[in-house]
């Protein structure tokens, strides 16, 4: 009964994350919105533009080789994310308070940001990341966002890299990954 409750809500919940991919790429973005600055020559913000892997994904100096740029939405995400499980508030903290290569103003990403990362042509159970991405020590699991449904105080959505990249609801009494995000640089930090 359990793993059928699972799977029609991780079923639902790609739906969900479906029509908000969808929506994403027949808009434009505004400058300034969360997650897009609008300072990055050269970022491709449309999800309809793809972009070869080495080209998408840049390791960055301005933070001491330990961040990567996504040039295909403007953000800096942990070149190397946590490998421990924290509940939800805890990753959120730790991400809050992170410094990775010097640099401040991490956070936890929203379900579309995470999303965005998963290479849906990867069949599961494999790490649904781009082949040949710079990433290390991502692991096949869940990773939490930022992003609730609606105001439920009990938990939060989260995404599986290694069933597809399905989106999930976890309680926010587990555990399970966090992977903090920047919200881009500016040109003198490349």
């Amino acid at each position: 009964m359990m793993r059928r409750r699972v799977l029609t809500v991780t079923r639902g919940a790609l739906a969900f994350v479906w029509l908000l991919l969808a929506g994403h790429g027949s808009a434009e973005s505004s400058a300034g919105e969360q997650g897009k600055p609008a300072d990055l020559p050269g970022v491709t913000h449309s999800r309809d533009n793809a972009l070869p892997t080495a080209q998408r994904f840049v390791i960055l100096p301005a933070f001491a080789n330990d961040a990567v740029l996504d040039k295909k939405t403007g953000l800096v995400w942990e070149k190397s994310p946590q490998t421990t499980s924290a509940r939800w508030s805890v990753a959120r903290r730790t991400c809050a308070e992170k410094s990775v290569g010097g640099q401040k103003d991490w956070r936890l990403p929203s379900l579309e940001e995470l999303a965005g990362l998963v290479d849906y042509s990867v069949a599961p159970p494999s790490l649904s990341l781009p082949p040949g991405h710079p990433f290390l020590s991502v692991q096949s699991a869940v990773y939490w966002s930022s992003t609730r449904p609606g105001d439920d105080p009990k938990g939060s959505w989260g995404v599986h890299f290694g069933l597809g990249g399905g989106s999930t609801f976890i309680n926010w009494a587990h555990s399970v990954l966090a992977w903090c995000v920047h919200d881009g640089m500016n040109m003198n930090q490349r």
